[in-house]
């Protein structure tokens, strides 16, 4: 019988295929005590289970490349780094070999101890990590059982099927988008999370917050996932079927469409000129900006150079990553991101602190790179030699204040002066900026304009700090959203000092690349826009239907919104 699910749209598209349910994990293990003489035996199965979990997520890295890598490795880094914490592990010994605790059952109550440490936790952020060890303890579980294996082969092969699931990782989303999946549908999450940034990028469909999903929907159920209305429809009628049918048609001729826009000028519907750079990471990000027309790399990340090997890049592979990324925008503006590691990421080349109380807050970005000004410096020389090749633009995470900025600019002209002396071909300018993603930075922007030669606002890292909200916690949807008054004041504050200082200012944050925002970001003056690739077309085509000088009038109208709903309508009411 027809039945219609609601959901949040967070990637819109439709798409029709057989459900595959993925259950939450039910912890059903052994709680039979173990006997003396069976506690090696076990320590040796939990030892092979945490490894066998730590080599999947190793494997799964290797495969991820360009669009599929974005918004994901941090993701996987963070069940890395769970693997590898000492007091799971510890915790896990010790329910073994003193508790006598079989590995399922001790699996599950360091998972139960850890989950009720977070839930008690103040701070949002960090009280929504519970989602993380959830998803680690799992995996390790499933290899314990010797199911991990075969469960993933048999996942990773389905092709043709929507998955059904109370919330999916970004690691596991990429890998099995490589795989055929068509769209999914979520009990819970969020439009804002990590997973619903990858399924946009990715254009797969997906629906968050379908609470029944689970309970009412079985393997193989014929869905038709609608995520342009906001529905999953189960069981879909001929008329359902004809709708799917015509919206296949238009979206195919919208493609046609858009992709007539590869070459043209970006421009409002009132002839203002607009910039859109792309955001990057691997050659195929490259490829891609070149394909769709961008006016440059707004932000190239560095840290892939760091993550994909054990120890340090060398300064030649450094160089020549950085090297044909210029080549290959032939000419068109480059800005490469200094390493930008800390936080949840992992640590395969040794250098984020371990133990820090609150990361997020932590040794990280910039702060990271001065405490290792060797380490540093390597990369400095890599980039400059690079330079020599096109237009080349540097870009440092995480500033706070302007002492970091004035300590990196003396690290470039030591390391010029190296050069130099060795006879190596130098540019003669490079241009620095500050990434905006730090509140103190935002509101003491001034200051930093007196040591950088432009600005660049990292939207997703700012509103999660401006706002004390994790994007990807859907308890915290009325709250994480990039309308909020307080965030749009900082960041036209942000773009008018820019101005006022007559030097660049882009956005490189996910609603950048969301036409959403579109009217909204240029309400606020923002002229240079920075995104994934594969957004490039969608924003060009909305700009286009934008008038810009009224956009700007009605600006001040929007500023004195008081709450995220008032901002919506209003903005809402001003486009038409």
């Amino acid at each position: 019988m027809r039945q219609i699910l609601t959901g949040t749209t967070a990637a819109r598209g439709m798409a029709l295929g057989r459900a595959r349910l993925v259950q939450p994990s039910r912890y059903l293990v052994d709680t039979r005590p173990l006997g003396e003489d069976e506690v090696e035996e076990a320590l040796a199965k939990l030892h092979h289970a945490l490894e066998t979990a730590r080599q999947e997520l190793r494997e799964l890295r290797g495969k991820l490349h360009g669009a599929l890598a974005r918004e994901v490795n941090e993701f996987i880094d963070a069940h890395s780094l769970l693997l590898d914490d000492p007091e799971l592990l510890r915790g896990l010994d010790d329910l073994v070999r003193i508790g006598h605790y079989r590995p399922g059952a001790a699996l599950k109550k360091q998972r139960d101890r850890l989950a009720a440490v977070f839930e008690a936790m103040d701070d949002p952020y960090l009280r929504s990590r519970k989602e993380d060890v959830d998803q680690v303890i799992s995996r390790v579980i499933s290899a314990l059982q010797r199911q991990t294996s075969r469960e993933e082969r048999k996942l990773a092969a389905r092709v043709g099927e929507i998955l059904i699931a109370d919330t999916i990782a970004p690691a596991d989303m990429a890998h099995l988008a490589g795989s055929g999946l068509l769209g999914v549908v979520a009990s819970s999450g969020s439009p804002y999370s990590h997973s619903a940034i990858l399924a946009r990028s990715l254009d797969l469909p997906m629906l968050v917050g379908a609470r029944d999903a689970l309970s009412t929907i079985h393997d193989d159920d014929l869905i038709l996932l609608d995520a342009e209305r906001g529905e999953a429809v189960l069981h879909p009628t001929a008329q359902d079927l004809a709708r799917y049918r015509a919206w296949q048609r238009e979206a195919a001729q919208e493609g046609r469409r858009l992709a007539t826009l590869a070459n043209v000028p970006t421009r409002t519907r009132d002839g203002a000129e607009v910039r859109l750079l792309a955001n990057a990471e691997m050659p195929p990000d490259i490829a891609m900006a070149r394909s769709r027309g961008a006016d440059g790399v707004g932000l190239y990340r560095t840290e892939f150079l760091f993550l994909r090997q054990k120890g340090l890049p060398t300064e030649d592979e450094q160089f020549i990553a950085y090297r044909d990324l210029v080549l290959g925008m032939g000419g068109l503006p480059v800005t490469i991101r200094t390493l930008d590691l800390g936080a949840d990421k992992a640590d395969a080349a040794g250098l984020v602190l371990r133990g820090e109380d609150n990361p997020a807050l932590g040794v990280r970005g910039v702060r990271l790179s001065l405490r290792y000004p060797a380490v540093f410096t390597t990369q400095i020389r890599a980039i400059l030699r690079a330079a020599c090749y096109g237009p080349v633009r540097v870009l440092v995470p995480m500033v706070t204040q302007p002492d970091e900025l004035i300590a990196v600019r003396t690290l470039f002209k030591l390391a010029r002066q190296e050069l130099k002396r060795e006879n190596v071909d130098l540019p003669e300018k490079l241009a620095l900026g500050a990434m905006i993603e730090v509140p103190a930075a935002a509101i003491n922007v001034r200051a930093l304009l007196e040591h950088a030669d432009f600005l660049a606002i990292g939207t997703n890292d700012l509103a999660q700090y401006v706002l004390a909200a994790d994007r990807g916690n859907d308890a915290l949807d009325n709250i994480y959203n990039p309308l909020q008054p307080a965030l749009l004041r900082l960041l036209s504050y942000v773009i008018a000092e820019g101005r006022r200082a007559k030097k660049p200012v882009s956005l490189c944050g996910e609603i950048g690349g969301d036409v959403n925002f579109t009217a909204l970001l240029l309400a606020l003056g923002l002229n240079e826009f920075s995104m994934h690739p594969s957004q490039l077309l969608h924003v060009r085509d909305r700009l286009a239907t934008l008038d810009r000088a009224n956009l700007r009038a009605n600006a001040p109208r929007i500023l004195r919104s008081r709450t995220h709903e008032e901002a919506e309508a209003l903005l809402s009411d001003i486009v038409g």
